[in-house]
């Protein structure tokens, strides 16, 4: 096994991995199952998991936001349905801003408005001493308004000391994720895609060294619609009343994207996109 950080010549890299949005039971479980092995064969040295349905496919609680932190995550992410467990709000809010606890590494999206409870950026340092930083964003094309997501990352990139910087951008168009990886590729480590469950094919570099993927994909249940069971959403789309929707529990993967970055200059050099079942 390569040790973490390992040397190629005289270049030492990093390597982080995110873990996309963990749904329900299921996810947590196929999460649990694999994380470990993950981290240890790729030589881990940041993980970030985006955890914002991790209880029962609306939200997390403080329980389950302290489980994934046990099973290795340095940071986790959200984004709409943040507050779907209300008890998280007080939770979020139980450190000072500058506290490195494991609420404080719980994030919202950034570019909500200000003075909404808990926190958009996280900057960190490695057990080698690597600074580095995790930025959450909400996309505004078909969901909930928020401030623009271009200029608040702006802002925050501003203030950054960290070289390595990973940004969740949570948003419903793929055309609003692929330009924000424009947008930024260059100025962070990695822009990758939440939200949409599914996960895409275009894991890239782009030509300024920033890692990019459209959407990293649901770790949850694969047989169900995007997370929910299959028979719900069904009669929605077919008579149009209102049902109850319930994680679903079968065929459950873990997505996840790993990226291989420089440390110092925070340049990614390669991205690969796992997808790993039962």
């Amino acid at each position: 096994m390569l040790p973490s950080s390992f040397y190629t010549g005289a270049t030492k890299f990093l390597r982080i991995l995110f873990v996309g949005d963990v749904f329900g039971s299921a996810g947590r479980k196929i999460v649990h199952a694999h994380l470990h092995h993950v981290l240890e064969t790729h030589a881990v040295d940041l993980v970030v998991i985006n955890a914002e349905n991790a209880a029962g496919g609306f939200g997390v609680t403080p329980g389950i936001a302290d489980e994934l932190f046990a099973l290795g995550a340095h940071v986790l992410t959200t984004g709409n349905h943040v507050w779907d467990k209300r008890e998280i709000i007080d939770w979020m809010q139980s450190v000072p801003a500058d506290s490195h606890e494991q609420p404080r590494r719980l994030l919202r999206p950034a570019n909500y408005a200000p003075r909404t409870p808990g926190h958009g950026v996280y900057e960190g340092k490695l057990a080698d001493g690597t600074l580095y930083a995790v930025i959450n964003l909400q996309g505004r094309v078909f969901m909930g308004a928020c401030d623009d997501p271009f200029r608040a990352a702006d802002a925050i990139l501003s203030s950054l000391k960290a070289k390595v910087i990973l940004v969740d951008f949570h948003a419903e168009a793929t055309s609003e994720k692929v330009a924000l990886g424009w947008y930024l590729d260059g100025r962070v480590t990695a822009v990758l895609g939440t939200h949409t469950h599914v996960p895409t094919a275009d894991a890239r570099v782009l030509p300024n060294g920033t890692a990019f993927q459209t959407d990293v994909g649901m770790s949850g249940p694969y047989d169900s619609v995007i997370g929910v069971e299959v028979e719900q959403v069904l009669e929605r789309f077919l008579y149009g009343m209102p049902a109850k929707f319930e994680a679903a529990k079968k065929n459950p993967k873990m997505s996840a994207t790993l990226i291989e970055c420089d440390p110092v200059t925070g340049r990614a050099h390669s991205i690969r996109h796992f997808l790993l079942g039962e």
